[in-house]
């Protein structure tokens, strides 16, 4: 029997529409069946990568006892995280407060009206059906406790999470946040606390900012560490690229295989702009494999960025990638299979499961010419063995940051085709994800789906379209950029400063989320905040830079509590202390593009750059900037005071170091 899934957007969703379970997506029709059935629902919470949601379907869902069970007593509905977070955050909160942990899959059983009353998360099958006729029975048996409990679950989710009083982050509370993430740095293997450890992105882009603006070594140091941690170990692809989930030990060796598109598109910006501070060989190259991995495995045929490849193949997880010294040998011969053994750390015990190994690269090969070569028969062999599936759903928050990472990459290391990636991809989401003058969250195929863009998707789409507009200097991705932020900030905003995770406008669920910490990826309030404090920094709207001011100030408390789970934020704060740093360069000649190149090149996490013609239309950055008699010019400004303009890469950089340059205008 077909379910009513077959329609779906989502690639998580089509795995499960060949289920004997009669599955629906989550929608007005669901509900209105379940109040018809007068029957409980069953909503689980999956997404495609996810290992244990692989393991439930299998052992579950896939079941026919257990698909009798589901559809004789409850109304079954299925839901992608990543396409509808909004239900995810409402549900989660309900798991999390009732059983004390999350996780996925998610599983929750709801009354007619959504309310749910009992929740949990992944189930072995006997547990499932044990639970499942339990649920059943208290429905029937005993309807009043469940609805009780139920009201009780929503009236505390709309009383919502207090977000405490604003709180500004200068520059005492930011060295107070670096004091406290180095109590908890691990200085052995990198990363901060214990396993599992997840690449710690958005805090590290605080440390470099931190770093950059205050010159402490510590801060550096948590930097250099983790940063050459990760990119030495097994949770980075050494032949392919890319970074997977997480690792599942302390030292990075062991990951969780599944490789999102978040994920990678930070830590390609994150490694880009360690190599431009420090002129690390290591981080240049993770940039340039990160980048080609993204063109290659991930990129779509539309132009936009497939969401996740899987952490299974072929059933069994991490098959792909992990090797034995006698499959070394097989492809490469014996010497060069014991060679790349060696380098690799690849043993007869193995690293991983049944003595496999993940590839691990603890120091650089002392041959590159023959590391090259290694590496690329290795690839030829990896590709015949089973792969794993790719999400290629658009999300439109991960599709912004990736093409923040691409154009900002590709302008600084000189890759005019990462660039055109990133524009491809903006163009991409600009005409397919816009409908009725609103954002969507997601499309597959070139089809936009139905489920309304949330706040993390304008904030990282506008700090995607600002990264492109300095790259290229074209006005269009600036404007189309501040037309994201008004919309964000007409619809959703929240009193006191900061924004909703939902629009005013949305479905209205349960409760209305709003989350402020930066976990895997950007909450929508701070990823909101670094855009609107890079678009007040190009246009000079002070009514943009006070809410990115006041969005700030909202995840204050957290930031100065939790630092760990307010990356971004802190980030941003430091690029507020910091600047605005503009840098405006006139002229289309050679010595216009080497100020350019010279800007780019600065680390100060206040600095933004507009270049073209003077008084090109729609850069206000560029108006009344005149040639300085006929030659290209720079003007430097902080805080809206400008410099004399300048007219060398020497002058230009003793602005840029805060020195004055002897001969004044240059």
């Amino acid at each position: 029997m077909a379910n009513h899934l077959a329609g779906s957007t989502s690639p998580y969703l089509l795995q499960h529409a060949e289920n004997p379970v009669d599955w629906w997506e989550w929608g007005p029709e669901a509900f209105a069946e379940a109040k018809r059935r007068d029957a409980p629902i069953l909503l689980s919470v999956g997404y495609a990568a996810c290992h244990w949601c692989h393991v439930m379907a299998h052992e579950s869902f896939e079941d026919a006892t257990v698909a009798e069970a589901v559809n004789t007593s409850f109304v079954a509905v299925k839901v992608d995280r990543e396409e509808r977070p909004d239900v995810d955050a409402v549900y989660m909160a309900a798991t999390t407060a009732l059983t004390g942990h999350g996780g996925w899959p998610m599983t929750c059983f709801l009354t007619p009206d959504g309310e749910p009353f009992y929740c949990g998360t992944y189930y072995p099958r006997q547990t499932f059906l044990q639970i499942l006729d339990a649920v059943s029975r208290a429905w029937t048996d005993r309807r009043e406790e469940v609805l009780d409990a139920g009201g009780r679950i929503v009236a505390a989710l709309s009383e919502g999470v207090s977000t405490g009083r604003p709180v500004a982050l200068d520059a005492a509370a930011l060295d107070a946040a670096a004091a406290t993430l180095e109590e908890s740095f691990d200085r052995t293997n990198g990363g901060f606390g214990r396993a599992p450890k997840f690449p710690p992105s958005m805090v590290l882009e605080f440390l470099l900012r931190h770093h950059a603006r205050t010159g402490d070594p510590r801060s550096r140091r948590m930097v250099d560490v983790t940063a050459d941690a990760m990119a030495r170990g097994g949770m980075y692809d050494q032949l392919a690229g890319g970074f997977a989930r997480y690792s599942v030990d302390a030292s990075w060796v062991v990951p969780h295989f599944e490789k999102m598109l978040y994920d990678n598109a930070q830590l390609l910006r994150l490694y880009l702009r360690l190599h431009r501070a420090t002129g690390s060989a290591l981080a240049e190259r993770v940039v340039r494999e990160t980048a080609e991995f993204l063109l290659r495995d991930l990129r779509t045929a539309e132009g936009g960025f497939a969401s996740s490849l899987d952490a299974d193949a072929a059933g069994h997880e991490g098959l792909t990638y992990a090797w034995t010294p006698a499959e070394l040998a097989a492809v490469l011969g014996p010497d060069d299979g014991a060679r790349a053994a060696d380098l690799m750390a690849v043993t007869e015990v193995g690293t991983f499961e049944k003595g496999t190994s993940t590839l691990q690269m603890r120091r650089d090969p002392a041959d590159p010419r023959w590391w090259a070569d290694v590496r690329d028969r290795l690839l030829r062999a990896r590709a015949d063995r089973p792969q794993p599936a790719r999400d290629d759903k658009v999300v439109t928050a991960w599709n912004g940051l990736a093409v923040a990472a691409l154009a900002e990459a590709g302008a600084l290391l000189g890759e005019p085709g990462w660039v055109a990636a990133a524009r491809t991809c903006a163009e991409l989401v600009m005409d397919r994800h816009v409908v009725d003058g609103r954002l969507r969250r997601a499309s597959r195929d070139g089809r936009v789906g139905t489920a309304a863009a949330v706040a993390a998707d304008h904030g990282d789409l506008a700090e995607g379209l600002l990264a492109l507009h300095q790259a290229t200097g074209e006005a269009r991705w600036l404007e189309d950029a501040g037309w994201v932020l008004d919309v964000a900030l007409e619809h959703f905003a929240a009193d006191g400063g900061g924004f909703h995770d939902v629009a005013d406008d949305a479905e209205q669920l349960l409760s209305r989320p709003r989350d402020l910490a930066d976990n895997a990826e950007p909450a929508g309030t701070s990823a909101l905040s670094g855009a609107l404090l890079t678009y007040a920094a190009l246009t000079g709207s002070d009514r943009h830079r006070q809410a990115a001011e006041q969005a700030v100030a909202a995840a204050g408390a957290l930031a100065a509590a939790e630092p760990r789970f307010a990356g971004w934020t802190l980030a941003v704060a430091e690029a507020a202390l910091a600047g605005p740093l503009q840098v405006a360069v006139v002229g289309d000649d050679d010595a216009a593009a080497e100020m350019v190149a010279a800007a780019r090149a600065s680390s100060s996490p206040g600095l933004v750059i507009a270049f073209g013609a003077p008084d090109l239309p729609g850069v206000p950055l560029l108006a009344d900037r005149p040639l300085l008699r006929g030659a290209a010019t720079a003007y430097v400004c902080r805080g809206f005071v400008c410099d004399l303009p300048v007219t060398d890469v020497p002058a230009l950089l003793a602005q840029l170091g805060g020195r004055v340059p002897i001969d004044g205008a240059g």
